[in-house]
């Protein structure tokens, strides 16, 4: 799967430059994928080989942003080697899939047998937060400072939860406090969520960003911006941002698969 994994990276790239090259290219990887997920079912490989494969084409469907297809291969892979690893592999697709309750028990699985990573397994935090299990996003998000102290997102999704817990005062008291994240426009983000910044102050902020940020700037802006309006109550204004954010600056971060899983959310929502 090693040539398959450079076009992957290769597809990633184009999506900001070129999203129709990138749509076109992406088409046929999946083609491929699919061909070699039904070569190793029909292969006579070992359990443990067969494992590898499923869990290589479980991992090529993520980075395509097909979550549904990419928990099914890695279910594949689990049933011929339970793997953690691989567990926790698809909690993320579970995660992008809006399958929030199956992510964490995937991650607490996977973190069960390897417990040092818990302080960096942000990820568990978010799934917790759409699973409606806040209380426990909040202590992930209080351990995860441990590991990374100067990350807004985490800040903000701490806050996010703990709205939940607290309430709104309490919430922006117990805020984390971060100084020294230097993307675009996360400083903005963090004032946001103390209280000291307006939307408007977020979104002219990522407008800013130059160079490798021009996008990037823009989908946190309207990202966090949308995640704020949700913990302020306003569903509208929360689905506004989310789809500026997803439907029009889509980027190849982590966070727009989530962002995406959530504006699904609200769209089933009608």
């Amino acid at each position: 799967m090693r040539s398959l994994a450079l076009a992957l990276f290769a597809t990633v790239s184009l999506l900001a430059a070129d999203p129709p090259k990138a749509d076109d290219k992406k088409a046929k990887l999946i083609t491929e994928v699919e061909a070699k997920v039904k070569e190793v079912d029909e292969s006579k490989a070992s359990n443990a080989e067969k494992a590898k494969e499923y869990a290589a084409a479980g991992q090529a469907f993520l980075q395509l942003r097909q979550p549904g297809r990419a928990v099914e291969v890695f279910t594949k892979s689990i049933a011929a080697d339970d793997n953690p690893a691989v567990k926790d592999r698809r909690g993320d697709a579970y995660l992008w899939a809006g399958q929030f309750a199956e992510a964490v028990a995937d991650y607490d699985a996977f973190l069960k047998t390897n417990p040092r990573f818990a302080p960096e397994h942000w990820r568990r935090g978010i799934a917790l937060y759409y699973a409606g299990k806040h209380a426990d996003g909040v202590a992930q998000f209080e351990v995860h400072k441990t590991a990374n102290p100067q990350d807004v997102e985490n800040a903000a999704w701490h806050y996010l939860c703990n709205v939940k817990v607290v309430g709104k005062d309490k919430a922006r008291k117990e805020l984390i406090d971060v100084t020294r994240d230097r993307r675009v426009p996360m400083a903005e983000i963090q004032k946001l969520f103390a209280g000291t910044l307006k939307p408007e102050d977020v979104l002219a902020a990522g407008e800013k960003a130059q160079g490798a940020e021009k996008v990037s700037g823009q989908f946190y802006a309207h990202l966090y911006v949308g995640l704020w309006y949700e913990a302020e109550g306003d569903a509208a204004k929360a689905k506004e941002h989310l789809t500026t954010a997803v439907e029009k600056y889509e980027v190849p971060d982590y966070m727009w698969d989530v962002g995406n899983a959530h504006l699904k959310m609200l769209k089933a929502k009608k």
